[in-house]
């Protein structure tokens, strides 16, 4: 069992609602921090300074569902009131330089999660929006900046990760929690210059190793990983300094923090967040080499790295101006790849968000300058008004705005007008209609967006292609071989593809095998995704599938060659037995489920297999995992009730992906009367938690 984790914070100014930065403003806070994995909690003692700026009758600090105790304001004992949601001062501070001191105890039921157990234990925080306060006494309001400073004990056989700079400290007077001192803690100070808001104080603990890159103005970037995970390093970090030092020279700013942590978090809630200069994301773009090819972290390195600047730097003074953040973190990230993988890569991925905009646009109707917006508008059109802004001002114009900008807004918070203002002042550019088309209406400007990505060559061909899905194959086949044979951007080579698909083999056949021929994985992906029935005289080229350098062509291979050939499923098992895939072990579950299904392969062994399959579904292991495992098992039988404890087990997981799953699942299994009086019979032997969520499923009216 892991020792309580004792850290010291020194946090800065804060606020609750945006009417008390107008009247106090905090400036420091210290705090001593313990948490502890086994009651999954955390206590403190916390010191703030603040500056009482005008009269104000109570004075009220973010804190959900704590406890507090000796709360002091200016070193004297004080009345206070704890409404579960907020603690609220009211006696004791006067106009001018003031402290308040207090402990704290809290039991998060989120923000603060608990993964895993023992050696394999993991403690991370997500506090995007509001919700840093479930777990340390702080400011929800966005618009309050704060400057971090932590200081963490902890036991030395963990890594622990936070905000700011790093460095060992041996001084420990002044602590107000004593701690291990026989040689199992290490202290770790964490301290930061410039401010920040609430949500993006983090705080990560575990067993990882570090590489440490160097940018090209000297900024340390470190790179954590899971132990196990050391092999997967370079293609799961692969261009991280590229990316990093083509935000520099792009963005006109230098990094406005003083180093950059990326660390891959167990059954993360999301792809990753850009907590201030420490951005946590998920274990699941941790890849190998094959896997590389199929799933990177690049998009989402560069569009957490690209928050630093747009959203931590600066930050919105509300959700309405939302996209100020999450517009431009995808819009520059998008023009790292474009830096990296060239203008047709770019204009391909330009072309598949308009795509997508466009067909959600029938059914999302709330624009991007609106708090319910949806996180397509926020994201995926916030970046196609900043691509269209940045055409129609010219790429040199908006780069002087973008820089401007940051510089007069730097470590402040910013709304719509403060950025079309700088837009104003480069460029003659009509940004009121532009606000008008693009952020205040629903609709999605197709023909403006198609104007734009027509000037790109490879698009103009890409549309030619498509345009040729209604022509007579025997008319167009001979321009679909040149194109098959030339060295044409993959996308065009999928369309043909996929034109072909509804073809009869012996039509087709030979272009197939043209298509097989090239070395570019993607177009032979084609083929295996369109390609359910599989010939006799395509056999040969169909196995050469299992040896591409991608886990999803395999799996999608596995499947159907064994279903397919049925003579060759033990050739297709024993080639394959090894292989394992991307984190969720597509591959080796896959290949579990096969061998249990083929009905003469290692009969002596089929008990081992179900055993491994099964075990993949217990809570001993991450929820993509599980629900890949969980899914197989329920596919070769929904009437096995081994899995059944690991999908109940599935509603009270955090993260809300696999919750869903779990409960669709329940839900349809519940039709049956067999399956329902199965369910209510464990539930006297399961958790009350667990038994609070599946009686609320047995509950519900059918």
């Amino acid at each position: 069992m892991m020792k309580q984790l004792l850290f010291f914070i020194l946090f800065s100014p804060s606020f609750l609602f945006s009417q008390q930065i107008k009247y106090v403003d905090f400036k420091t806070v210290d705090a001593i921090i313990s948490v502890n994995p086994i009651e999954k909690s955390v206590s403190g003692s916390v010191n703030y300074t603040f500056e009482v700026l005008s009269k104000i009758d109570t004075i009220r600090i973010d804190a959900k569902n704590m406890n507090f105790e000796k709360i002091k304001i200016n070193n004297k004992i004080c009345n206070f009131k704890n409404s579960t949601k907020e603690l609220l001062l009211f006696e004791g501070f006067k106009k001018g330089e003031n402290t308040v001191s207090f402990n704290y105890k809290a039991t998060p039921k989120q923000t603060m999660y608990f993964v895993g157990e023992g050696e394999n234990m993991q403690i991370w925080t997500q506090g995007q929006g509001k919700y840093t306060s479930h777990w340390f006494p702080s400011f929800d309001d966005m618009n309050e900046k704060v400057i971090f400073n932590m200081t963490i004990i902890s036991d030395k056989k963990y890594e622990v990760v936070s905000n700011g700079l790093y460095s060992p400290i041996d001084n420990r007077t002044g602590n107000q929690f004593s701690f291990n001192s026989n040689g199992t803690d290490k202290v770790s100070f964490f301290s930061m210059k410039k401010p920040m808001s609430s949500y993006l104080l983090m705080l990560a603990i575990g067993k990882f190793e570090k590489q440490t890159l160097t940018s090209a103005s000297g900024t340390p970037l470190e790179n954590y990983i899971s132990p196990e995970d050391v092999s997967k390093f370079e293609p799961t970090y692969r261009y991280t300094k590229q990316i990093f030092d083509f935000f520099e020279k792009e963005i006109g700013v230098n990094y406005p923090w003083e180093i950059y942590r990326q660390i891959p978090a167990k059954d993360f809630l999301y792809g990753g967040m850009e907590n201030t200069t420490s951005t946590i994301f998920s274990q699941y773009y941790v890849v190998d080499e094959t896997g590389f090819n199929d799933l990177t972290y690049i998009n989402v390195n560069a569009h957490e790295l690209a928050h630093q600047w747009f959203g931590d730097m600066i930050t919105a003074t509300s959700g309405k101006h939302h996209w100020l953040q999450e517009g431009f973190a995808t819009y520059y990230a998008l023009l790292a790849e474009k830096e990296l993988f060239g203008e047709d890569h770019f204009n391909w991925e330009m072309y598949e968000i308009a795509e997508r905009l466009q067909q959600a646009s029938k059914t999302d109707t709330i624009p991007i300058l609106n708090e319910k917006a949806s996180s397509l508008s926020f994201y995926q059109k916030g970046a196609w008004a900043l691509h269209v802004l940045r055409e129609n001002v010219g790429h040199k114009d908006f780069q002087k705005a973008v820089k401007n900008y940051l510089k007069k807004y730097g470590f402040k918070n910013v709304n719509t007008d403060d950025f079309l203002s700088e837009i104003n002042k480069v460029s003659k550019y009509d940004t009121k209609k532009f606000q008008q088309v693009w952020l205040e209406s629903p609709v999605f400007q197709v023909k403006e967006a198609m104007a734009i990505l027509n000037k790109n060559k490879f698009i103009q061909k890409y549309f030619e292609v498509s345009e040729l899905k209604d022509v007579p194959f025997a008319e167009k086949r001979n321009q679909i071989e040149i194109l098959l044979k030339s060295d044409v951007f993959y996308p065009i080579k999928e369309e043909i593809i996929y034109q072909l698909q509804d073809l009869s083999y012996e039509e087709k056949a030979d272009f197939l095998k043209i298509a097989m021929q090239t070395k570019d994985f993607k177009t032979r992906q084609a083929i295996a995704k369109t390609m359910r029935k599989v010939p006799v005289d395509f056999k040969a080229e169909y196995e050469t599938l299992l040896d591409d350098d991608s886990y999803i062509t395999k799996e999608i291979a596995m499947n159907v060659y064994f279903s397919e050939f049925p003579e060759n499923q033990k050739w297709l098992l024993d080639k394959t037995k090894t292989w394992v895939g991307f984190n969720d072990k597509n591959l080796r579950v896959l290949w579990l489920t096969l061998a249990l299904r083929a009905k003469d392969y290692q009969q002596e062994s089929k008990v081992q297999f179900y055993e491994e399959l099964l075990q993949y579904a217990s809570p001993n292991y991450e929820s993509t995992l599980r629900q890949n495992a969980l899914t197989k098992l329920l596919y070769l039988d929904k009437n096995d009730i081994n899995p059944m404890k690991f999908l109940v087990n599935g509603l009270v997981s955090h993260r809300w992906q696999f919750s869903k799953y779990a409960r669709d699942n329940i839900r349809a299994l519940l039709k049956s009367d067999r399956h329902r009086t199965y369910f209510a019979s464990i539930i006297p032997e399961l958790p009350e938690n667990e038994q609070f969520q599946l009686n609320r499923l047995l509950n519900e009216k059918i």
